[in-house]
């Protein structure tokens, strides 16, 4: 049977024929020591066709498509253009050799090619890789080597660029600096009582909380120095007047021996150390919150924000738990319980990180195994609506919780629970109404503003039409004073004229007597 190997390049896809395989052998040892012999490889592995990719861009959806087990139509028509053509009802004779199981299976449903991928031919397609250059004759030095670089940076940038206020790492890393910080905070906290303990044994049992411990000892200081003038300071850390009463009480009957100043100040140095520590962890754990409610809103609302956390991260990732059956997730770290119960053929564990919920808690004992298998079912839904939706909201997780409460009732008093489909299709029916509902006021404020705009225009245009009679009564009496002085103009003007016509004709008269009397 001839063989044929599929090879996916950074610049494209070839295809191998392989044939005389008796030359370097059948078995894969044989294989590895012939693959790097290019004389004796050359003659078995040749070259039948080979398809370039067009851009870049084209590279990286065809790597993506090959990386997820799945199919193209260029890879499609490429194999049906170069591979023998098989005739209906009879078996191909030949076998295509694949990296990747899953797109071997894939094009085996697609096109009835018989798929392989083992160790003999995944030690084939290394030889295709080490001698790739040397197959293509239009290949340049360098053109490969660039090409792989920047398909392995797209590649690299795209499986790591996702939404960036989704991305579940943060929260992994969240959760484990948490649990860091509790054991962190409670050996420090337990370092802080056995150090003040030696001056004021007595407040140990008075505070108990180890947070409050650290503010009273830093407060207090030297126990020689406690007064009643003390009392309100200790009553605001405290909370409780008789509690701050009964420390300055046993401050003054103590039993403990006295510090020098300088360590004093090293326990106030270190209790100090420890507040902060434990005002970071609150900051840290509504940071987790705040990103719990944009990464899993649904998974946080069920189960509560630190077990989803947990879940999350055991997982690896969001999507890592949405591919999990439910029954993986009800015993989500419990790996070892199992693997022992299986070992020794005991009973496997019911739980894993899921029993830190209350739902769990307030079951009966013989209810503990079903809850927690319910329980897990609606993990297992939230977490996929989480990862798949495209908005986020929290209607999901808020109903899945209901419908266990409903459970926890069904088993305790006997109420019949409702169905699934019934809640899930009053969820998605509230949801289409709040969208509508939002598009009728986004339309209702389009409205009122194109009305607010259209009202503004009408006052524009009354406001314009005003200032334009006022313009047409300024023009109209301005030309009418012009006119006026225009007439005033032309009067003085005639008069002028009158008065240089009598001029002219007295000289005249003048000149004729002068000329008789000369006569």
């Amino acid at each position: 049977m001839a063989m044929y190997l599929l090879y996916e390049s950074s610049s494209g896809y070839g295809l191998f024929e392989a044939h005389g395989l008796d030359e370097i052998g059948q078995n894969t040892e044989a294989v590895r020591s012939s693959v790097s012999d290019l004389s004796r490889f050359g003659r078995v592995v040749q070259l039948t066709a080979f398809h370039p990719f067009e851009s870049a861009l084209d590279a990286l959806n065809q790597v993506n498509a090959v990386s997820e087990g799945v199919m193209t139509d260029e890879l499609r028509s490429f194999l049906e253009l170069n591979l023998p053509k098989v005739k209906e009802g009879k078996k191909p004779k030949f076998s295509l050799g694949t990296s990747e199981p899953k797109l071997g299976s894939h094009i085996l449903e697609a096109t009835k090619i018989p798929c392989q991928s083992n160790e003999f031919v995944l030690e084939l397609l290394r030889g295709v890789r080490l001698h790739f250059d040397r197959f293509i004759k239009d290949l340049k030095p360098g053109d490969l080597e660039k090409s792989q670089l920047g398909l392995a940076h797209s590649y690299s940038r795209a499986k790591v660029k996702f939404n960036v206020n989704r991305v579940d790492n943060m929260v992994i890393q969240a959760i484990f600096l948490l649990d860091t910080l509790d054991k962190d905070i409670n050996s420090f906290a337990m370092r802080v009582r056995e150090w003040y303990s030696w001056h004021f044994p007595e407040l140990v049992k008075i505070v108990n909380d180890n947070y409050l411990y650290a503010r009273v000892s830093k407060m207090i200081d030297d126990k020689s120095k406690l007064t009643e003038d003390h009392i309100p300071m200790l009553t605001e850390v405290l909370g409780d007047e008789d509690k701050a009463k009964e420390v300055v009480e046993a401050g003054k009957a103590s039993m403990g021996q006295d510090l020098s100043a300088l360590d004093l100040i090293n326990v106030q140095t270190f209790a100090q150390k420890v507040m902060d520590l434990a005002d970071y962890r609150k900051k840290l754990y509504d940071y987790l919150v705040s990103k719990m409610s944009d990464i899993a809103p649904n998974l946080a609302a069920l189960i509560g924000e630190m077990v989803a956390a947990r879940l999350i991260s055991h997982a690896g990732s969001l999507t890592n738990l949405a591919k999990c059956p439910s029954s993986t997730l009800q015993i989500l770290g419990a790996e070892k319980a199992l693997f022992r119960a299986l070992k020794t053929r005991g009973n496997t564990p019911k739980y894993g990180l899921i029993f830190h919920s209350s739902f769990i808690g307030r079951a009966s004992a013989k209810n503990k195994g079903r809850i927690a298998r319910y329980l897990a079912n609606k993990c297992s839904i939230a977490s996929r609506i989480d990862c798949f939706a495209d908005g986020a909201t929290t209607a999901f997780g808020e109903k899945l919780r209901e419908q266990v409460e409903e459970r926890l009732d069904f088993y305790d008093k006997g109420v019949a629970p409702r169905k699934n489909v019934d809640v899930m299709k009053e969820v998605i029916e509230n949801l289409q109404n709040k969208d509508e509902e939002g598009k009728e006021a986004v339309e209702a404020s389009g409205k009122k503003s194109k009305k607010k705009k259209a009202k503004g225009e009408e006052e524009e245009e009354a406001v314009e039409s005003e200032k334009k009679k006022k313009r047409k009564m300024e023009t109209e009496e301005e030309n009418e004073k012009s006119e006026k002085k225009k007439k005033k103009k032309s009067k003085s003007a005639g008069g002028d004229e009158e008065t240089d016509d009598g001029l002219t004709q007295s000289k005249k008269k003048s000149k004729k007597k002068k000329s008789k009397s000369e006569e």
